[in-house]
């Protein structure tokens, strides 16, 4: 039913919309959890590529190390001021240690080492190629959960296959594609556009036991964990900056840029995360994941609308066949 669903949204946007709108009158407006978690977790795809959008902008500007110190920095902030003035430090308070320390790991590998990587990536490659190369992290969830003792289905191992061919058509380019103009720079940006999925797959991993642990059951307690884990990252990186960022140039950056960064930032950490754990609480990850894992389709729309990029043919099928691999994948 949700795969249908899911191809009618893709393909058919318009019939989708109106049906929905139709249902919601009917039903006076009183739509279910189940429908709401659905929206939120296609609102966490929609996050996830509008954030990419506004990193590429601030990427022009400064350094991906840089921008990640201010991304996280200011995000910090905001979300612990808005805790605070919804007085939910409570929530923050009543974390379980065990959870607290497996948020800052996946902080640390997620919000540190993967997100610096997708900037570098964002960079080198543009919004339509590195999204889509970014996003097929379950390929690696998948080798995780098989060290891990999981079982592995036919159509986990189907949606594996499928993502690769994905990736192989979205790193091939014609002679006078950006591939070739900027040479080794595109070609570093395709693979570390990669390890940006393998690290982001362990990052989220680690996010998948923390809130599946006990105490953890509630918007609030989400929304503890988010800004503990972006909390976290931004005290190791502020703790690191003199190394890693020497000339200091998170210091010197302009406020446009920084303001492009915070929000971002919150749109993707803040608001995409939070709507995609609203979703866990009220629909079987198997239809959660899917639907959140469309951001390529939207990321690579908007590459071409705002910024551009040159979207081939193999850019375009690359980006819907890793989607159907993802979708596959969690469809167990």
């Amino acid at each position: 039913m949700l795969s249908i669903a899911l191809r009618y949204m893709i393909f058919c946007p318009w019939k989708t919309y109106i049906s929905l709108a139709v249902a919601t009158l009917s039903n006076g407006f009183n739509m279910s959890a189940v429908v709401f978690g659905e929206f939120a977790a296609l609102g966490a795809a929609i996050s996830w590529a509008v954030a990419p959008i506004l990193y590429r902008r601030a990427l022009f500007k400064t350094k991906p190390i840089s921008a990640n110190i201010v991304r996280c920095a200011s995000n910090a902030a905001v979300l612990m001021f808005i805790m605070l003035a919804l007085g939910k430090a409570g929530a923050l308070a009543s974390l379980p240690m065990e959870v607290v320390i497996i948020t800052v790991v996946s902080g640390v590998v997620g919000l540190g080492i993967g997100d610096t990587l997708y900037m570098f990536g964002l960079r080198s490659v543009g919004v339509a190629r590195a999204v889509p190369l970014a996003a097929s992290y379950p390929l690696f969830s998948l080798v995780w959960a098989t060290i891990l003792g999981e079982p592995v289905t036919v159509t986990a191992v189907s949606g594996a296959f499928v993502i690769l061919l994905g990736i192989w058509l979205l790193s091939r380019e014609k002679e006078n594609s950006i591939a070739v103009i900027k040479g080794n720079l595109a070609l570093k940006g395709i693979i570390v556009s990669l390890a940006t999925a393998v690290v982001w797959s362990v990052s989220i991993t680690l996010m998948d036991v923390a809130v599946t642990m006990p105490g953890v059951n509630s918007i609030d307690a989400s929304y503890a964990i988010i800004t503990t884990r972006i909390a976290a990252m931004a005290v190791f990186m502020l703790a690191l900056a003199p190394v890693l960022d020497r000339d200091h140039g998170f210091l010197k950056m302009k406020r446009s840029t920084l303001i492009e960064l915070c929000v971002g930032g919150l749109v993707a950490n803040g608001v995409g995360w939070l709507l995609m754990n609203y979703s866990f609480l009220n629909i079987l990850e198997a239809q959660a994941v899917p639907i959140s894992s469309t951001t390529p389709l939207f990321s690579t729309i908007a590459g071409f609308a705002l910024f551009h990029e040159k979207v081939t043919a193999n850019n375009t099928l690359g980006a819907i066949v890793v989607v159907a691999g993802i979708f596959l994948i969690f469809m167990i």
